[in-house]
C-alpha cells in the first residue's frame, strides 16, 4: 500500500513541472539503491529509465510516476490496482514486476528489462511480417493471455505497443494499467476503455464485456502483423468505430487460408463465437512452421526460410543460384528471404474457410505491397523536406529533450568502414560486429557476428546463403577479401574482444547490407538496404542516422553518445542550429542518391580525388591490401 506522501497541491488547469528523476534511486524498504541509466521513453503518466542495481549489477527497467500526476483519488486507485494485478503474475511471456516503492516525489515500479522494445517498433520498421514470424509472436501472446485469464484477469489493452521483446526475442505482455479482475463467473464489465484500433465491438456498444475482448485484440494483432496495418484503421476515429461495430474489414487474398480462418474466428462480431482462450493455440494455423527462436535481425529485416519452411504457394523476390558447383547439397541454403509481406503465385480467393464473409476478402489486392524500389529514399526525402520547411525550424532550441524518442533508436548502423574502392570495394562492420563488403562490381557479401553464416547478393540483388565452411569455388576470392577486411578492422579499428558465440536463430538471420555509398570532402554517406541513411562527418567525427520508417534522426557525438529524436516532435518544437544544419545536409545527400542511385559502380558518386592503392578507413590508413593479380 502506498502512502502517497510528499504530494503538493496544484491547480488542476496548470501543467506540472516534473522534477528530474534522481541519479540514485533509493528503496528505503529494502535498503537498495538503483543508479539511473539511459532514458527509455515515456507514455501516459510514466517516464521509463534503465536502472542499475547497485548491489547485484543487474540492469532493470524503472517505471517512474510523479506524485504530481497522482493528485486525484481515482488516479491513485488506478496506480494501486495496476501494481496489485501485475505483482501476482509470473509467466515466461509476461513482463516480470520485480519491486515497487516510493519516495517523496515519485512512485517507482521496477520491471524486467525488454531491451528490444516492442512489436510496435518492429511493425514500423517492417510494416508486415512473414507468416512464420506472425505465428511465433501470436502463439506467445495467446500463451500469456491463456495464463492471465486463468488468473481471472482481463488485460483490456493488448496491442503492439504493449507486447515487449527481450534480448532472446521472446515476447512479454506488459502495461496492466487498464487490466481488471473478474470477481465471479459471468460478470460483464461496463467501462469504456482500450485503444481505438483494438477495441472490441461489445465495448463500443456498452453491452458489457469480459475475456473475449482480449481474444478480439489477438485477432487485431495477428492481422496487423501479417497485413501491415490494423484491420479497422481509418483516418477518422468515428469511421474506425463504425467499421468495428459493423465488422467491416478486408483480408487480402494473399494471406494464407489457415491465417485467414483464424483471423475470421478471432474477429467474430459476436463474442460468443470467438474461440475460447484455451483453444486459440490449438488452431491449425499454429501447426505450420514456427521457428524456435527468431534472430534479432528480424526487428528490421525479413528472415530467410527454406522452401519447406515458407508458407505453401508463396513467391519470393529473391532466389538461390540453381547450380552450386563444389558445394555439398547438405550445405546449400535453399533459402530465400520472404518479402515483408508474402506474395502468392496465384491467389485463390474462392477457396475460403467456412464462415468468412465475402466482403472480408480483398479481391483488388492480388499481392502484398511491393517493397520500396529506391530503399525508401523518396519517403525520406519527403519527410526531410517537410521537416526543414516547418515553422518551428525557424527558431532554435538549446534543449531537445522534449523531442527525444529512444524507442526509435536504429537496430543496426555502421560502426567501422574501410575504403579500398580503387581496387576492390568498401568493407564495413555493423554495430553487432557482423561485417560486409560492397564490391566494385555491385555484388555484396555479409558475414554474421559469429563468423559462420554467409550471405551473397549478386548484381540483381538475388540472395544466396552459405556457411564459411561451405561455399562455391567462384566466391573464393571475395570470401578471402571479406576475411581480410574483417581481420583489418579487428586488428586496427576495433577494441579487443571475442567474437559472438553462435546462437539458435542465427541460421534465419538476414542482415542489412550497404546499398550505396559515396564520399564528399566533409563526410562519407552510407545508404543501407533497410532504409537508413548514415552520414559520418570527418571533421568532428559526429554521425547522423536518419530512418524514414521510424521517422527519426539519431545524432551520435564524438564520444559515441546517442540521441534519438522524432521528426514529428522536431516539427513542433524545433531543434538546435547544429542539428538543423546536419539535417539539411542529409536532405541534400538524399537528393543526390535519388538522382544518381542508378550508377553502376558503387562509390562512383564520390567527389574526393582519386586515391592511391592503400586502405583508408575511419580509424587508420596506409595499410596495403592483399593482391589477387
Amino acid at each position: 500500500t502506498f502512502n502517497f506522501t510528499g504530494m503538493s497541491r496544484r491547480s488542476a488547469n496548470r501543467e506540472p513541472q516534473l522534477k528530474e528523476v534522481p541519479l540514485l534511486v533509493h528503496d528505503k524498504n529494502q535498503t537498495k539503491n538503483y543508479a539511473r541509466g539511459r532514458f527509455l521513453g515515456k507514455g501516459g503518466f510514466a517516464r521509463c529509465y534503465e536502472l542499475n542495481d547497485s548491489n547485484t549489477g543487474a540492469v532493470v527497467a524503472g517505471k517512474v510516476v510523479s506524485k504530481q500526476l497522482l493528485q486525484k483519488s481515482y488516479q491513485k486507485d488506478k496506480m494501486v490496482q495496476e501494481i496489485q494485478i501485475h505483482r501476482g503474475l509470473s509467466h515466461e511471456h509476461v513482463v516480470k514486476l520485480i519491486d515497487y516503492f516510493e519516495d517523496d516525489d515519485n512512485v517507482y515500479v521496477i520491471l524486467e528489462l525488454c531491451a528490444r522494445r516492442s512489436l510496435m517498433e518492429l511493425h514500423k520498421r517492417r510494416r508486415g511480417v512473414t507468416e512464420p514470424e506472425a505465428r511465433y509472436f501470436t502463439y506467445q501472446v495467446a500463451n500469456a493471455v491463456e495464463y492471465i485469464h486463468a488468473k481471472k484477469i482481463i488485460h483490456r489493452d493488448l496491442k503492439l505497443g504493449n507486447l515487449f521483446i527481450n534480448n532472446d526475442m521472446a515476447l512479454k505482455i506488459g502495461d496492466f494499467g487498464l487490466a481488471t479482475t473478474v470477481d465471479h463467473d459471468g460478470e460483464r464489465k461496463k467501462t469504456l476503455c482500450g485503444t481505438p484500433n483494438y477495441i472490441a465491438p461489445e465495448v463500443l456498444e456498452k453491452q458489457g464485456h469480459s475475456y473475449e475482448v482480449d481474444i478480439w485484440a489477438i485477432g487485431c494483432i495477428l492481422y496487423t502483423l501479417i497485413v501491415g496495418k490494423p484491420p479497422f484503421e481509418t483516418k477518422q476515429l468515428k469511421d474506425t468505430y463504425e467499421r468495428i461495430k459493423t465488422n467491416t474489414y478486408k483480408i487480402p487474398c494473399w494471406v494464407g487460408n489457415a491465417a485467414r480462418a483464424l483471423i475470421t474466428s478471432l474477429l467474430a462480431a459476436n463474442p460468443k463465437h470467438r474461440p475460447a482462450t484455451n483453444l486459440v493455440r490449438k488452431d491449425v494455423f499454429f501447426k505450420g512452421y514456427m521457428p524456435n527462436r527468431l534472430p534479432t535481425s528480424c526487428l528490421t529485416m525479413a528472415p530467410k526460410f527454406t522452401a519447406e519452411q515458407a508458407p505453401p504457394g508463396v513467391r519470393c523476390n529473391c532466389c538461390v543460384h540453381p547450380t552450386l558447383a563444389g558445394v555439398p547439397s547438405s550445405a546449400r541454403r535453399q533459402a530465400v528471404p520472404i518479402p515483408s509481406i508474402p506474395r502468392p503465385l496465384q491467389p485463390h480467393v474462392d477457396n475460403l474457410p467456412r464462415g468468412t464473409p465475402r466482403d472480408h476478402v480483398d479481391h483488388h489486392q492480388g499481392r502484398a505491397p511491393a517493397t520500396s524500389s529506391d530503399g525508401h529514399l523518396s519517403e525520406l526525402y519527403s519527410q526531410l523536406s517537410s521537416l526543414l520547411s516547418s515553422p518551428a525550424m525557424e527558431r532554435a532550441m538549446g534543449a531537445e529533450d522534449v523531442c527525444e524518442a529512444p524507442e526509435a533508436m536504429p537496430v543496426f548502423w555502421i560502426s567501422k568502414w574501410v575504403d579500398y574502392s580503387d581496387k576492390y570495394g568498401i568493407g564495413y562492420q555493423l554495430c553487432d560486429n557482423s561485417v560486409g563488403v560492397l564490391f566494385n562490381d555491385s555484388t555484396k557479401l555479409v558475414l554474421d557476428a559469429a563468423g559462420n553464416q554467409l550471405s551473397y547478393m549478386d548484381k540483381e540483388n538475388m540472395e544466396e546463403y552459405y556457411t564459411m565452411n561451405h561455399f562455391p569455388e567462384g566466391l573464393n576470392k571475395k570470401v578471402t577479401l571479406l576475411k581480410y577486411f574483417r581481420s583489418y578492422m579487428n586488428d586496427h579499428l576495433l577494441k579487443a574482444g571475442e567474437g559472438m558465440a553462435p546462437k539458435d536463430g542465427d541460421e534465419l538471420a538476414r542482415l542489412p547490407c550497404l546499398r550505396h555509398w559515396f564520399r564528399t570532402k566533409s563526410a562519407i554517406v552510407l545508404h543501407m538496404s533497410n532504409g537508413t541513411l548514415q552520414i559520418n562527418f570527418f571533421g568532428d567525427h559526429k554521425k547522423v542516422i536518419v530512418c524514414p520508417l521510424m521517422g527519426a534522426v539519431s545524432f551520435i557525438d564524438a564520444e559515441q553518445n546517442f540521441r534519438v529524436l522524432k521528426f514529428s516532435l522536431i516539427e513542433q518544437h524545433g531543434c538546435t542550429k547544429e542539428l538543423y544544419t546536419r539535417l539539411r545536409y542529409a536532405k541534400t545527400m538524399c537528393e543526390r542518391l535519388l538522382t544518381h542511385s542508378s550508377s553502376s559502380r558503387p562509390g562512383s558518386l564520390s567527389t574526393t580525388s582519386s586515391r592511391s592503392t592503400t586502405m583508408r578507413s575511419n580509424g587508420m590508413e596506409g595499410v596495403p591490401p592483399p593482391s589477387f593479380d
